[in-house]
């Protein structure tokens, strides 16, 4: 063997020795996975609170939300073509949205001191009024520019003595986003969130003010 071939030979086998430590190391230190980012709804601010509470103010209770298919978990739902539900892989509500409201539905409603007091079921305690909502849409749109995200909710006011339904509403808000990823979607659904249980608190106070129940 020449010594150009030997020179030759050292250099493949060295390189050769390389590709298989690279692929060892692969095996053995796989790339890592991005850990995931949870985000909440929690912002209730805004709502002004109301201390003078008359003792004839109707009572009020607050069933689960519910939630529209594809809304019920914790994924962040974001759409770039109609009728098609996608969603971040590395971004999740620590809590399926529906979840995450109902206490934010209790504190806006008794902020608005409409109610002697907001109970949310179950509870054994009974009530002049019940409210039953369910999440329509809750999600971050790309088809504008800025995104935008839009929060929908239907609302019932029902008699909890009668059963009977004293008003229904569907509520709407839309956000621009403040940035094209998933943070900037989170802070508008809390902006939109917030919109909403205020328009929300109002159209109970005045549904149950309609129907008799003075405060």
């Amino acid at each position: 063997m020449t010594k150009i071939a030997i020179v030759r030979w050292c250099r493949r086998f060295a390189a050769g020795s390389a590709l298989v430590a690279s692929c060892a190391c692969s095996l053995l230190f796989p790339a890592a996975t991005p850990h995931p980012a949870f985000y909440s709804l929690d912002s209730a601010r805004g709502i002004e609170p109301t201390e003078s509470l008359a003792a004839a103010a109707p009572t009020l209770t607050v069933s689960p939300p519910l939630a529209a298919a594809g809304f019920d978990s914790t994924r962040i739902i974001y759409v770039r073509e109609a009728h098609k539900l996608e969603y971040f892989a590395h971004s999740e509500w620590v809590d399926p949205p529906a979840r995450m409201l109902a206490p934010l539905l209790v504190a806006a409603l008794e902020r608005s001191g409409a109610f002697r007091a907001v109970i949310l079921t179950p509870s054994a305690a009974g009530s002049d009024l019940r409210l039953d909502t369910e999440i329509i849409r809750l999600q971050h749109e790309f088809g504008t520019q800025p995104s935008r995200v839009r929060f929908t909710l239907r609302a019932y006011l029902i008699d909890d003595k009668t059963r009977r339904v004293l008003a229904r509403r569907e509520f709407e808000a839309v956000v621009p986003a403040s940035s094209e990823d998933p943070y900037g979607g989170v802070v508008a659904a809390n902006q939109t969130v917030q919109t909403v249980l205020q328009d929300l608190s109002a159209f109970c106070a005045e549904a149950a003010l309609r129907a008799g129940m003075k405060r």
